[in-house]
C-alpha cells in the first residue's frame, strides 16, 4: 500500500537522523523519539487473523515530570490471510466463487503518555497508554478485483515496555514493548463483518 511505503521512507529517514546525533544530543531537551518494527496478532477478528510482522510504531514525548511522558504517537499494522476456494451468498440470488486474499490494515494516531522508572539507569522501564483515532481498512482482493471498506473508530492502547541503553549517558538504546489494542472500528466486505479491532503484539526498535 502507498500509505505504508511512505510510512517506511520516513522510518528510514528517522533512523538516519539519529545515527547522526552527537552522544548525548536530543532534537529537542527533555524527550524521547522510538522508532519500531511492529508484529501484531488480531482477535476475534473474521477477516485477517494471521499474525503479521508488516508494522512499524513511531512515537515521542516530553518529560513533563523526571518520570511522566506525554507526546504523539502513529503506528500502522497490515494483517493478510489467504481464503481458498468458496462460493459466497452475497444475497438476492446472487453468489460469487472465487479464493480471495483478506488484507486488514490499520493505522491508529494520538498522544502517548507514560509513566517511567530509573529514568538514570541501563534498563529504563515504563507502563504507558495511547489514546486517539484509528483509520482501518478492510479489503478482499479476488481475480483482479478489490473489494474493500474504510472506517474510523477510536482507539486505546495500555502496553509495558522498556528501554535499554548500555551506556545511560549515550542517548541510543533499543527498546522492547508488549502492547494491547482495542479500536471501534466496523465495517462489512461481502459477507465478513468486523465489530470492533482487538489487537495484541510485540514492538522492537531504537530509542533515542
Amino acid at each position: 500500500m502507498k500509505t505504508a511505503k511512505y510510512l517506511k521512507i520516513l522510518a528510514c529517514c528517522v533512523v538516519l537522523l539519529a545515527v547522526a546525533l552527537p552522544g548525548k544530543a536530543q532534537l529537542i531537551p527533555n524527550t524521547y523519539i522510538n522508532v519500531d518494527w511492529q508484529m501484531g496478532v488480531p482477535l476475534d477478528n473474521s477477516l485477517a487473523d494471521k499474525t503479521s510482522g508488516w508494522g512499524m510504531n513511531f512515537e515521542g514525548g516530553y518529560f513533563v515530570t523526571p518520570a511522566i511522558t506525554v507526546g504523539p504517537f502513529l503506528s500502522y499494522q497490515t494483517n493478510l490471510e489467504s481464503i481458498d476456494r468458496q462460493t459466497l451468498d452475497l444475497g438476492d440470488g446472487a453468489a460469487l466463487t472465487t479464493n480471495q486474499k483478506h488484507a486488514l490494515f490499520q493505522l491508529p494516531f494520538g498522544v502517548a503518555s507514560r509513566y517511567n522508572w530509573l529514568t538514570d539507569s541501563v534498563f529504563q522501564p515504563y507502563v504507558g497508554l495511547k489514546l486517539g483515532a484509528s483509520y482501518a481498512e478492510l479489503s478482499s482482493y479476488y481475480y483482479v478485483v478489490r473489494q474493500y471498506t474504510e472506517t474510523w473508530g477510536f482507539y486505546l492502547s495500555p502496553e509495558v515496555g522498556v528501554s535499554i541503553f548500555p551506556r545511560p549517558d549515550y542517548r541510543m538504546g533499543i527498546h522492547v514493548t508488549l502492547y494491547y489494542s482495542y479500536a471501534t472500528n466496523e465495517g462489512d466486505v461481502l459477507v465478513y463483518r468486523v465489530n470492533n479491532l482487538n489487537n495484541f503484539g510485540l514492538r522492537v526498535g531504537i530509542s533515542f
